[in-house]
C-alpha cells in the first residue's frame, strides 16, 4: 500500500484509488513546472471499490466526489497507478 507523501509541514498530498484494483491509494501527479494536474482520458471503466474511500497506512483518506447521476452518492476518484494521472471522461 502506498502512503500519501507529505510536505515539510507534514501536510499530505491528495491520493486517489488505483483504477487497477479499486483499493490501493495512489498519489496524484502534478506537472512540476506548470503545476497542472496530469490527466488521462478514460471514458470507459469499471466500478471496483463501491462507494467507500480507502485509507493509506497513516489513515489518510483517498479523495471522493459525488455521482453525476444523483449528486449525492459518494464515488471514489480513480488514478492510473502506472502514470499517477487522474482519470477523466471527456466524452
Amino acid at each position: 500500500m502506498t502512503d500519501a507523501p507529505r510536505d515539510n509541514n507534514q501536510i499530505s498530498v491528495m491520493i486517489g484509488l488505483s483504477n487497477a484494483d479499486g483499493i490501493t491509494p495512489v498519489p496524484i501527479k502534478i506537472h512540476p513546472t506548470t503545476h497542472a494536474l496530469q490527466v488521462e482520458d478514460s471514458s470507459s471503466g469499471f466500478d471496483l471499490s463501491g462507494d467507500n474511500a480507502s485509507r493509506d497506512n497513516n489513515g489518510i483518506s483517498t479523495i471522493m466526489g459525488v455521482s453525476s447521476a444523483d449528486g449525492i452518492t459518494p464515488v471514489p476518484i480513480y488514478i492510473d497507478p502506472s502514470t499517477g494521472q487522474l482519470l477523466i471522461d471527456s466524452a
